[in-house]
């Protein structure tokens, strides 16, 4: 078992691997939280008053119990509001008689193996019963009939717990639910910093952390996605927790609309942090015998610091929330043709890409926006989704087999949440646009919002997409969305229910993705929001991989990615090369640096590959090449982040092999400095009585050709010889295009506590960037 019920503390205690949970039953039938931190075996702690009264607060008591008991000085586990608690809550309703005071108590519960559906939204998954344990907690509210259904779900091989809440409304009037958090803990202290994925569209999940302070701190989004400007994720950290150590507390939330996530100070120093739909805007009305279902948030305790966190998401959404045939399966590497050719493209010039790609040894051609309609720019046929036949006379069929003659499988862009008012979609049905009656919609990019609200609209992109797909050997399907929502209503909605739109619109959604990867199981589909505006795990749930961002600049996306791997595995971030002057920033960067930060994802190309120099291609061919060797490794491997870009000049990062076996240390140096002196990067996530041959590692006797192939050498690690003679193994990473170069031997203890020479030649110049390859000696 997994969770356990004491009947004379009533106490319910959950166990992951590492990790406890404890709520107790409390006076009256309140809910209190009592503990979440490392594992303990058992809860012994029989005093349900954690916090009492303090002189002259003039908190006040429920019911006139001047007891010494208030809610404002309890921790709660699913608190209200108007009832003696001031702080955030979790829920808010109301009533016919306009009153807002709901009263939710405890009523009953069951503990049952695996872990229930939840209806209409995206979630984590076991695939047997026996992978988890569920505790369902019945709370209700005597006045109004209202129940609240609230789940937890702990699993046994993950260190997560999965929460959710179903209201019913089971009275005989009608209620109007208008907040609606998935998750609240309550901590004793406030001796934490808050951590937070922040920026912009092409600077998505930059990693800022703060310090709490009295008050609320929060992030949210109120753009209809969850957005770039926030992810819907925080975390707690303990004073002096870090990467490698100390106590993190994650907050993930399985959602891609409007969300709130906040951490809130009181008076007496203890923290509530909340995480759920973002009550702005937002308003539900329940019927009687109706019912709700919040999004699902995923917690995460580590004492192993954010590194124990990550890995605890990675492995968890990579595995149990990621579907499908794709989820297993290595990704192939992708050629998109948008900053090659942008608009201007005929079957010819794509044909021609193909054709160089093959040569490259790339698997997978993606045909990107303007293959339909009259798209030439930005400003048309969004929604009409059939062939642009001046482009394409022969059809897209014909050039998806011309494509696939080159060897290569082929992929298309999709944007089928979007309409152009200049489209024959829209002029046929004006009112399929997200809009508010009497009011002008604003555009970007020249386009609408389709109303996903509506079951019509979801069926109509549900026909035309399967149309296309079937129409072509499609493998592939980029999935974009490139605008916010703004004057948001339905036409279809009355009065009362227009603040349903946006949470309705993302219901639609994942109905219609969970119907087109149904139905088009062998087609990989990978979601994009002008880059990573809506990388978030309910995507995640039917698209195993996020275009990471628009801004494919190396040094730029050392920081994205790297913030971006917080929550979310390698397996889920594309990575492309792209041209220089980078599109986004007119940066220009080595090559080298561009593919090795790509590598460090789900590896592609995004240029024109019939205008590179002999050399390019040379250079190229041997990083598909390298990908190819470690793309299991990168994609389903163990990931250690080992310097924070966000902390100084330097990035680096190890991935590990599922099994241990392999590994690829990646370095990247991003400004060169005057006699900056050498540098030693430690390893981590290796076997310490293990030995490893690495590949690129630095010659024992610096700049002594000689001692990449002689027997010996001096300082540690023996060398062996398995190139050519008077070859530089080092001049790509250390890896060439069979990345079996020279190698020397090391102990995984010595990897990990004494690291790896960082090669004396990325000294010089700026945009170095440099990756080693260890196996382990059996």
């Amino acid at each position: 078992m997994s969770i356990y019920y004491d009947e004379t503390l009533r106490v319910f205690h959950l166990q992951t691997p590492g990790s406890s949970y404890v709520l107790q039953i409390i006076q009256d039938g309140h809910l209190s939280h009592r503990y979440w931190g490392a594992r303990v075996e058992a809860f012994g702690d029989s005093n349900p008053a954690v916090y009492m009264d303090r002189p002259l607060s003039a908190n006040p008591y429920p019911h006139d119990k001047a007891s010494g008991f208030s809610l404002d000085t309890q921790p709660r586990e699913y608190p209200g509001y108007g009832t003696s608690d001031f702080r955030e809550p979790a829920f808010q309703f109301e009533c016919e008689d306009g009153s807002t005071v709901v009263d939710l108590r405890y009523y009953g519960h069951r503990i049952f193996p695996g872990k229930p559906v939840l209806e209409g939204l995206p979630a984590t998954y076991v695939e047997s019963d026996d992978e988890a344990e569920t505790l369902e907690l019945e709370l209700r509210d005597g006045l109004t009939g209202l129940r609240a259904l609230l789940y937890y779900t702990v699993f046994r091989q993950h260190d997560a717990i999965a929460r959710s809440v179903r209201f019913i409304n089971e009275g005989g009037g009608r209620l109007k639910l208008l907040r609606a958090i998935s998750a609240s803990v309550d901590f004793g202290d406030a001796d934490f910093r808050m951590l937070q994925l922040s920026g912009g569209w092409s600077n998505e999940r930059n990693v800022l952390v703060r310090p709490l302070c009295k008050g609320l701190q929060s992030v949210e989004s109120k753009r209809g996605a969850s957005s770039a400007q926030h992810n819907p994720f925080l975390a707690l950290l303990r004073d002096g927790a870090g990467e490698h150590s100390g106590e993190v507390y994650g907050f993930s939330l399985v959602y891609s609309g409007n969300f709130f996530a906040g951490a809130e100070v009181d008076q007496y120093d203890t923290t509530r942090v909340v995480i759920g739909l973002n009550p702005f805007e937002f308003s539900w009305l329940l019927e009687p015998g109706a019912s709700f279902q919040t999004p699902e948030a995923v917690l995460v305790y580590s004492n192993t610091g954010l590194d124990g966190m990550s890995g605890a998401y990675h492995r968890l959404y990579r595995t149990r929330l990621a579907r499908g045939k794709f989820r297993d399966k290595e990704r192939p590497v992708l050629i998109n043709n948008w900053e090659a050719t942008y608009f201007d493209f005929d079957a010819d010039k794509i044909e021609q890409i193909a054709v160089k790609a093959a040569e490259l040894g790339i698997e997978l051609l993606v045909l990107d926006d303007g293959w339909f309609g009259r798209r030439d720019n930005d400003t048309s046929s969004l929604g009409d989704w059939f062939i642009h036949e001046e482009k394409l006379p022969k059809g897209l069929g014909d050039l998806a087999e011309r494509v696939k003659a080159q060897g290569l499988e082929f992929g298309l862009w999709f944007e089928p949440e979007m309409v152009n008012p200049d489209s024959e979609l829209y002029r046929n049905h004006p009112d399929w646009a997200i809009h508010s009656a009497g009011r002008p919609s604003s555009t970007s990019r020249n386009q609408l919002v389709l109303d996903f609200s509506r079951e019509e609209v979801c069926s109509a992109i549900v026909e035309m997409l399967s149309s296309v797909l079937r129409s072509a050997p499609i493998s592939y399907v980029k999935w974009d969305m490139n605008r916010n929502m703004t004057e948001i209503g339905s036409a279809a909605l009355p009065p009362e229910r227009q603040r349903e739109t946006a949470h309705r619109y993302m219901l639609g959604l994942y109905r219609v993705l969970e119907e087109l990867t149904k139905a088009f199981p062998d087609v990989l589909f990978e979601s994009c929001s002008s880059g990573g505006g809506r990388f978030d795990p309910g995507m995640l749930h039917y698209m195993p991989q996020t275009w990471t961002s628009d801004n494919t600049d190396a040094v730029s996306r050392l920081k994205i990615q790297y913030g971006t791997s917080l929550v979310y595995p390698a397996s889920s971030m594309g990575a492309h090369v792209s041209s220089v002057p980078n599109h986004q920033t007119a940066r220009i960067t080595p090559l080298e640096i561009r593919g090795h930060a790509a590598l460090s994802g789900v590896f592609g190309y995004e240029l024109d590959l019939t205008a590179l120099s002999p050399e390019e291609e040379a250079l190229m061919k041997e990083q598909v090449a390298l990908y190819k060797q470690i793309r299991r490794t990168v994609q389903f491997g163990e990931f250690h982040r080992l310097l924070s870009p966000f902390e100084g000049n330097e990035a680096a990062w190890i991935f590990v092999s599922e099994d241990g076996a392999e590994a690829a240390a990646f370095y990247y140096k991003v400004l060169a400095r005057p006699n900056s002196g050498l540098r030693t990067l430690r390893l981590r996530g290796l076997d310490p009585s293990a030995r490893y041959r690495v590949y690129g590692a630095e010659p024992a006797a610096a700049g002594a050709m000689a001692d990449w192939t002689c027997g010996t050498a001096d300082g540690g690690g023996s060398v062996e010889a398995s190139g050519s003679e008077g070859t530089e193994p080092a001049r790509h990473g250390g890896a060439a295009a069979a990345g079996k170069d020279a190698a020397r031997i090391f102990g995984g203890d010595e990897l990990m506590n004494i690291g790896l020479r960082v090669p004396a030649k990325l000294l010089k110049g700026d945009f170095q960037s440099h990756i080693w390859r260890l196996e382990r000696v059996e």
